[in-house]
């Protein structure tokens, strides 16, 4: 297992991170824990989390239950410092989670203190806004957004804001960095010009969705990351379970995400079935397994640090790490590249 530096942070993580949002509704507390402990058996220690989570569904009597899982594995075990961790404050839109507020100083406090709770720990070491409060065109958003709508000087303010709360809670020792999540260059440009300007810290990361079949950041974000070294933490780099080949041929394996959710969040439409047979066929080619090359072609991705995955069980947990030890060869990228070049944005 590699181990990179968050952005120009001292925190060094895995080259894979263990995501954990079926905790609590498609795993019970006693599997993530055997998830923890295979995956810090096997060499990561950077697990990412959110007070939002577990989703698949996401509902009023579960929200925070990952977290819970999360931090009743550090009581049991003793080993908070095993793992650096990772949470997000979240933003609008969900009327069960604080009456669905926008990020604000006072909501990240709130937020803070209600994560720290649940996960029984001190101190969050990556602490990340889940989601822009002037909206993102991630989630599927991309054929519809329109930037006219934003108000620019509400939306400096709201950085300003921000940044200055965090540097407290940096100052307080309650988080360790901070990080952005379903954000764009200009609003990652912004975070980071403001920090600058007023001595607040800066974004050491950017998680936003990155695989195979959505590859936004291979653009203006990518030259960001590669000139203000902040690593991109890649979420659903399988494509919600579509790059693993589980759901070819029709196939719906019992209590799978697409059991759960028809069109996997907008990704499942008639196009996509022929763009995963591409990449399906190019892993078959070479002998690899589907997953293994989704996750190890992200992990190559120069501004990638972690990519996060995420599993139901043990046995695809091991699947997933074993990309650790997978190097694609110029052959297998040029083949990917072809495919890419068919199939450029396909949800």
């Amino acid at each position: 297992m590699e181990y990179r530096n968050l952005g120009n942070s001292d925190l060094a993580v895995s080259e894979i991170c263990l995501g954990s949002m079926t905790w609590g509704t498609q795993n019970s507390e006693a599997e993530g824990h055997a998830q923890i402990d295979y995956a810090l058996d096997h060499g990561v220690n950077f697990i990412d989390t959110a007070e939002l989570y577990p989703v698949n569904p996401m509902s009023a009597e579960t929200v925070g239950r990952t977290e819970e899982i999360i931090g009743s594995w550090f009581a049991r075990s003793g080993r908070r410092d095993a793992f650096i961790l990772a949470s997000k404050v979240a933003g609008n839109g969900h009327e069960y989670l604080q009456n669905g507020i926008d990020i604000s100083p006072q909501k990240i406090r709130i937020s803070l203190e209600g994560s720290l709770r649940r996960l029984q720990t001190d101190h969050i070491d990556l602490y990340q806004l889940h989601w822009p409060n002037r909206g993102t065109y991630h989630f599927r958003n991309n054929w519809r957004f329109d930037a006219t709508r934003q108000d620019t000087q509400q939306t400096l303010d709201h950085i300003y804001s921000s940044l200055e709360c965090l540097g407290q809670l940096v100052d307080e020792g309650k988080i360790r960095s901070i990080g952005l999540s379903n954000e764009s260059c200009w609003g990652s440009a912004q975070f980071l010009r403001i920090a600058t300007e007023h001595g607040f810290p800066r974004i050491v990361s950017l998680q936003n969705e990155y695989s195979l079949l959505y590859r936004t950041h291979d653009l203006d974000l990518a030259e960001l990351s590669h000139h203000e070294q902040v690593g991109l933490l890649p979420y659903s780099p399988l494509g919600c379970g579509l790059l693993t080949g589980k759901y070819r041929d029709g196939a719906r394996p019992a209590g799978s995400r697409l059991t759960l959710n028809p069109d996997l969040f907008g990704r499942v439409h008639d196009d996509i079935w022929p763009v995963v047979d591409a990449y399906l066929a190019i892993a078959q080619k070479h002998g690899l397994d589907p997953a293994q090359m989704a996750i190890a072609f992200c992990n190559q991705r120069p501004f990638v640090t972690s990519s996060i995955v995420g599993a139901t069980s043990v046995e695809q947990l091991a699947i997933n790490l074993g990309a650790a030890e997978l190097e694609l060869d110029t052959e297998v990228l040029d083949d990917i590249q072809s495919v890419y070049r068919r199939y450029p944005l396909p949800y």
